[in-house]
């Protein structure tokens, strides 16, 4: 049995894949049993979730401590603990801290969502950090995750963290500056424009929280932002001269 706090839209995704293979309990602040059995899933309290052998949190990154608090008390000895959280270093310092010392802890990013992996996961990118977990539990979930056609990518927090404030943390801004600038849909357009279009819809799929926490959260992204601003700057610069 899985058990999943937060059914957001990522915590459907995952419920729905998982409830293929395993008996899936989900639970959600806000009353979902509904959302949650048309998945494949069974709805349960936080406390009956918390209890299950693995326990993934799909929780936004602001909640996580929060979580980790109420969660500590109910979790059994040797259960194993998933985060998803888009950020690293500080979930995991978190889990560390916060939950008992008889638990497993396997730090994970999905690098995929609700639209991406709508209709496949084959090809999707998945980030472990197997910070506190035996090598033959881990190798058990790493062949299922591949089995999956998942590819699986094992970082540290560090290496995570400073390569996704590029990779995610810097395309959201770009996205979520092209919706503030109000970029239109035009019909006198270029192949590139359209791609940026396609970054902004992408973003505005995504919730304000989400990218808020992935910038607060994430100690490179203001740096890698800053520079980035920096540049444009310079660029405009030339172009005025």
């Amino acid at each position: 049995m899985i058990g999943i706090i937060g059914f957001g839209r990522f915590g459907k995704l995952m419920a729905s894949y998982l409830a293929q293979d395993f008996n899936v309990l989900a639970y959600n602040r806000s009353d979902k049993a509904e959302a949650i059995l048309k998945v494949g899933a069974s709805p349960g309290s936080f406390s009956q979730v918390c209890r299950q052998p693995i326990v993934i949190l799909a929780v936004p990154i602001s909640y996580m401590q929060d979580t980790l608090k109420a969660a500590a008390p109910h979790l059994k000895e040797n259960a194993l603990i998933v985060d998803v959280c888009s950020v690293k270093i500080l979930p995991v310092q978190w889990m560390k801290t916060l939950l008992p010392a008889s638990v497993s802890i396997l730090a994970t990013h999905p690098m995929f969502g609700p639209d991406s992996a709508a209709a496949s996961l084959k090809g999707r990118k998945i980030v472990l950090c197997p910070e506190r977990i035996k090598t033959a539990h881990y190798k058990r979930i790493t062949t299922y995750l591949e089995s999956k056609e998942l590819v699986v990518i094992e970082a540290t927090p560090q290496e995570h963290d400073r390569k996704i404030s590029l990779s995610l943390a810097l395309t959201h801004f770009i996205g979520r500056s092209l919706s503030e600038f109000g970029a239109p849909e035009l019909d006198i357009d270029t192949e590139g424009y359209q791609r940026l279009l396609h970054i902004l819809g992408v973003v505005e799929n995504d919730t304000w929280q989400l990218f808020y926490d992935m910038n607060k959260y994430n100690p490179y992204a203001g740096e890698q932002r800053e520079l980035f601003i920096t540049a444009m700057q310079n660029i405009d610069v030339q172009l005025r001269q």
